[in-house]
C-alpha cells in the first residue's frame, strides 16, 4: 500500500474514471492516491482528500463547535474514492487493503502537508454496497447524511442519503482533536471562513460599540470591517498582520460584502496589509476584547469556562518588566473570549473579577487553579453571575484544605 508516484496520475485517473460508479474528474483540495500491489500488479484505488465542510452524524459525534470546526477540520480526511479493480478476486481483500492503508495514512500526510490528521471519514451509498469492509476495518457507523452534495458554493438536495462512517487514526484521536490547548503542530494555519448572514450582522453591530480613532478625511475601508475581518481572519489560525492581510484576500465576496467592505463598481475590496496594520495598532484592544466576548462565546458550544494567566515571550513594557495576561477561554473549543492585562504591582487575582464581569456565564461552570481559590471569587460567581465554579485548594491554603479533609468527602462526594 503506497501513495502513487508522479508518473502513475495519468494511469490512477484513467481507472478510476472508467471503473468506479460516480466515475472522476479530481480530488478537492489537500489530497493523496493511493495504490495497492501485489508485486507490481495493481489490485485497487483509494483516493483521499479535504473533508466534508458540514456533515451533522460526525459533528455530534466529535461535540465541536462551529469555530473550532473552522480551525481544526484539515485533522479530518475523507476516503472519497475506492475501487478493487474489475479483474481481481480475492476474499477479504478490501477490509485489508484499508487496515493498511489507515497505518500510514496519519504520516503521509505529514509528510506532504506538514501536519498529521486524526479521523477518516467516508460516505457509504447503501443502496449499493453492504457496507461489510468498512465494519470489518473496525469504522464506525454515525447516521445518514441529509442528501445533499455541494456543487460550486451551493448545496443542492440529490435525495440520496448515504451512510456515514468515521475511524479515529490513534486511540487519542477524539481528545486531540477537542482539546481546548492543542498541539500547535496539529492546526494548519489560515483556515477560510463563511459567515451566515446573521454571524456577520450580529459581529458588525458587536463592533458599532468600537470607536474609530482615525479622523473621517481620507478614510477608505471602515474600522468596522477592518476588525472584523482580522477577528475572523484569527479565529481561522492567522497570527499576523500579512497573514490576516492574506486571508482576506481569499474571502469571498459574498463574506465581504456582509463584513461590510469597500465596494468598487461591482466588486467588494479588502483593506491592505498597511491600512490594517495601522488601525489593529491605533485602536483600543482592550474594548475590541469586551466588544466581542459574548459574539465568540454564541459561535461555541461550550459550557465551561478556564482562567489562566500566561506571561507573553518576547513582549514588554516600556519600564522592561514583562507582559502578563490572564484569560478567560472556552474549555470544550479552547476559544479566548476575554483577556486582561495584569498590572506589573499587581498578581492574577485583583483582575480576575473585571475579567469575567462582562460575560454571560449563567448556568455556566467556571474553572481556576490554586491561585485563585477565594471566597470573593467564589461568592461573586454564584450570586452575582448565577455560575458554579470548580477550584483546586492545595497547601498554600492549609485550614481550608484541612476542612475539606475532616469531611471525609471520597467516592460519594456529590458533583
Amino acid at each position: 500500500m503506497r501513495p502513487i508516484f508522479s508518473n502513475e496520475r495519468d494511469a490512477w485517473d484513467r481507472l478510476m474514471s472508467e471503473h468506479h460508479y460516480l466515475g472522476f474528474k479530481s480530488l478537492i483540495g489537500s489530497s493523496i492516491r493511493y495504490i495497492a500491489t501485489i508485486q507490481d500488479r495493481w489490485l485497487a484505488l483509494l483516493g483521499w482528500s479535504a473533508a466534508a465542510l458540514k456533515c451533522q452524524p460526525r459533528d455530534a459525534w466529535i461535540g465541536w463547535s462551529q469555530a473550532m470546526q473552522w480551525q481544526r477540520l484539515p485533522l479530518i480526511v475523507n476516503n472519497v474514492r475506492f475501487l478493487i479493480l474489475p479483474d481481481i478476486q480475492i476474499p477479504n481483500l478490501a477490509s485489508k487493503i484499508l487496515s493498511l492503508n489507515l497505518k500510514r495514512l496519519s504520516q503521509d500526510w505529514e509528510d506532504i502537508y506538514g501536519h498529521p490528521v486524526l479521523i477518516a471519514e467516508t460516505f457509504v451509498d447503501t443502496a449499493r454496497f453492504t457496507r461489510a469492509c468498512y465494519k470489518a476495518a473496525n469504522w464506525l457507523y454515525q447516521g445518514q447524511t441529509s442528501g445533499y452534495g455541494k456543487h460550486n458554493s451551493r448545496y443542492v438536495h440529490h435525495g440520496q442519503s448515504k451512510a456515514v462512517f468515521v475511524r479515529p487514526l490513534d486511540r487519542t484521536a477524539l481528545i486531540k482533536i477537542r482539546d481546548p490547548h492543542p498541539d500547535p503542530l496539529l492546526i494548519r494555519k489560515e483556515k477560510t471562513m463563511q459567515l451566515s448572514e446573521k454571524q456577520a450582522s450580529e459581529l458588525i453591530e458587536t463592533l458599532r460599540k468600537i470607536p474609530d480613532p482615525r479622523f473621517k478625511k481620507g478614510v477608505r475601508h471602515r474600522n468596522l470591517s477592518i476588525v472584523a475581518l482580522s477577528i475572523c481572519a484569527v479565529l481561522c489560525g492567522c497570527r499576523g498582520y500579512t497573514a490576516i492581510a492574506q486571508w482576506s484576500k481569499r474571502c469571498s465576496q459574498k463574506m465581504l460584502e456582509r463584513l461590510w467592505c469597500r465596494k468598487t463598481g461591482t466588486v467588494y475590496i479588502p483593506p491592505s496589509e498597511p491600512t490594517i496594520r495601522r488601525q489593529l495598532q491605533r485602536i483600543d484592544a482592550e474594548k475590541v476584547d469586551m466588544a466581542i466576548s459574548d459574539w465568540v462565546g454564541r459561535l461555541s458550544s461550550g459550557n465551561a469556562i478556564g482562567i489562566d494567566g500566561k506571561t507573553l515571550k518576547g513582549a514588554r513594557r516600556q519600564d522592561g518588566s514583562k507582559v502578563h495576561l490572564l484569560s478567560a477561554f472556552i474549555h470544550q473549543q479552547g476559544l479566548t473570549i476575554a483577556q486582561k492585562e495584569v498590572s506589573a504591582k499587581s498578581n492574577e487575582i485583583p483582575s480576575a473579577i473585571p475579567l469575567l464581569e462582562s460575560l454571560n456565564l449563567k448556568n455556566k461552570v467556571v474553572t481556576a487553579d490554586a491561585l485563585h481559590t477565594h471566597k470573593n471569587l467564589a461568592r461573586f460567581l454564584v450570586e452575582e453571575k448565577q455560575a458554579d465554579y470548580c477550584f483546586t485548594v492545595k497547601d498554600n491554603q492549609p485550614t481550608l484544605k484541612e476542612d475539606i479533609a475532616y469531611l471525609g468527602l471520597k467516592e460519594d462526594f456529590p458533583p
